[in-house]
């Protein structure tokens, strides 16, 4: 059944509301637009009952706010009702760039301070709402997944507070260890991959391409993301390698033993295009150690796809690897906060995600199932075919 009749077919499970931190206030917005449009033009036998109030509006994002007090502390504050509302939250809480006044100072907010916010406003919200549903694209603390010693574990403590709280769904993206879901075994847990926006957007960006097993290749930097790069290269009918790790374990440097090395398995790269696919970008250096690699190994163009683009260590790094030729292109998502700077870099494709957090909100608030969405081989299969038809008239 096509995605909208799906929708014609069922009532909405309560009032659709969004409440985007500042923090997310730009995806907000632009998720807000597609739904505003979308319900503008569907027709519905049942719209005008009762459980189609409030369904066409020009608008789904609530007032509220997160003031603070000239000493840091902060409330949460939401301006209209919220009563039997189908309640969507977004927070980023990789958002570096908003500050706040501490004792006159100017303090950058952390992922703790944006935390902090989100709880304040599901307090604020009381209980009313009938469902309460976190979009976190960026899990936070998700980096900090398993113990390996006398270790905090604050993403597991963090589910279980949201989920005493009373939050019913938490939406995340590319989640780290997704395990993590073990913390709160019965509430829903969604960690969605953006493979689908990746490829789309890269064949939007590089028109060129020759997507088959002898001219590109799937690679993945380390361990960790091995079951990403098997599904993006199945997806694609295409060989794969990965990296490893070799660390020193004898030292310890900004709280990780230091990587000595990358060492490659897998088949001959030569000549070959080929997508470094990661979770995050943090500082940059593995992945700039990672593309060294494979053009040392004789690689053709190098483009790397990560879902967070944190780029901690600034820009300088990466400007240096695409005029050296290391790097082509680089993509990550508008999940976390992007600078103008890093938008403005031609090496940079931007991978919008808002056209897609929408089509989730505007399924789940119908009660109906994210299955399609969550599986998007047909969907990719198809823009391969059409890129190639249009490109290679094939």
């Amino acid at each position: 059944m096509p995605r909208d009749e799906r929708h014609t077919a069922t009532i909405p499970y309560g009032t659709l509301g969004i409440i985007p931190l500042q923090s997310c206030s730009d995806l907000g917005k632009k998720v807000d637009d597609y739904l505003v449009k979308w319900r503008e033009q569907r027709e519905h036998e049942n719209t005008s009952t009762l459980a189609f109030s409030g369904y066409k509006r020009d608008s789904y994002i609530l007032n509220a706010q997160t003031p603070r007090f000239g000493s840091g502390e902060g409330k949460g504050v939401i301006s209209e009702s919220v009563r039997g509302y189908d309640l969507y939250l977004m927070v980023d809480v990789c958002n570096h760039n908003l500050t706040y006044s501490l004792n006159g100072s100017v303090n950058h907010m952390s992922p703790d301070d944006h935390y902090a916010d989100l709880k304040r406003i599901i307090a604020a919200a009381g209980a009313k709402p009938r469902r309460i549903s976190v979009i976190m694209p960026f899990l936070y603390e998700s980096r900090q997944h398993k113990r390996t010693g006398r270790e905090s574990l604050d993403c597991a403590l963090m589910l279980q507070e949201l989920n005493a709280m009373g939050v019913d769904n938490i939406i995340t993206f590319d989640a780290h260890d997704p395990r993590v879901q073990n913390a709160t075994p019965l509430s829903g847990f969604e960690s969605i991959s953006a493979t689908y926006q990746f490829i789309k957007y890269l064949l939007l960006g590089v028109d060129d391409l020759h997507i088959d097993s002898d001219h590109m290749m799937v690679i993945s930097p380390d361990e960790g993301g091995m079951g990403r790069a098997v599904y993006f290269a199945n997806v694609l009918g295409l060989d794969m390698g990965m990296f490893y790790k070799r660390r020193d374990y004898t030292k310890i440097i900004n709280g990780r033993n230091p990587i000595v090395a990358h060492e490659f398995l897998g088949s001959n790269v030569e000549g070959k295009d080929v997508i470094i696919i990661d979770d995050m970008i943090s500082s940059g250096e593995s992945m700039i150690d990672v593309a060294s690699e494979l053009k040392r190994r004789k690689a053709n163009r190098v483009f790397c796809a990560s879902t967070f683009g944190l780029f901690t260590n600034g820009f300088k790094k990466f400007d240096e690897a695409h005029e050296a030729g290391i790097i082509d292109k680089v993509l990550t998502t508008n999940l976390v906060y992007q600078p103008e700077q890093l938008l403005a870099k031609p090496w940079y494709i931007n991978v919008d995600m808002s056209k897609y957090i929408a089509l989730i909100i505007d399924t789940l608030n119908h009660d109906s199932s994210i299955s399609n969405l969550l599986n998007p081989v047909e969907r990719i299969q198809q823009r391969v075919a059409d890129y190639n038809k249009l490109h290679y008239g094939k």
